[in-house]
């Protein structure tokens, strides 16, 4: 049997693993992550192709498999909302704001400067 003296430091995450890893603006990719997700678990349980979804949504098949891919950079929020209303999906979105725990890492500009 293996000896386990291994040292390690077993870390909880947040729950979202953007700001676990200090990715710029985590929490937006967070929200279009979990959307892309029931838009894959859709296709996926509904069984449809990149094709199928096309002709249901009128939304390019490259855009699914982009979904698929989890390229979401040229998805909005407000899009792949749309996409999953097209898939006949409710969306419930629950909004709460609050302070930042720390500090913004970005520096400020100055209003004085030119």
């Amino acid at each position: 049997m293996a000896d386990h003296d291994d040292d390690f430091e077993l870390v909880r995450g947040s729950g979202n693993v953007f700001a676990d890893f200090d990715v710029p603006d985590a929490n937006l990719r967070q929200v279009r992550a979990i959307l892309a997700a029931e838009i894959v678990k859709t296709l996926d349980n509904e069984k449809l192709t990149v094709r199928d979804a096309e002709a249901r949504t009128g939304i390019a098949a490259a855009d699914f498999s982009r979904i698929r891919q989890v390229k979401l950079d040229r998805f909005t929020i407000d899009r792949l909302m749309r996409i999953l209303d097209r898939l006949n999906r409710d969306v419930r979105v629950k909004i709460s704001v609050a302070p930042r725990a720390r500090p913004s890492k970005r520096p400020m500009a100055s209003p004085l400067a030119a």
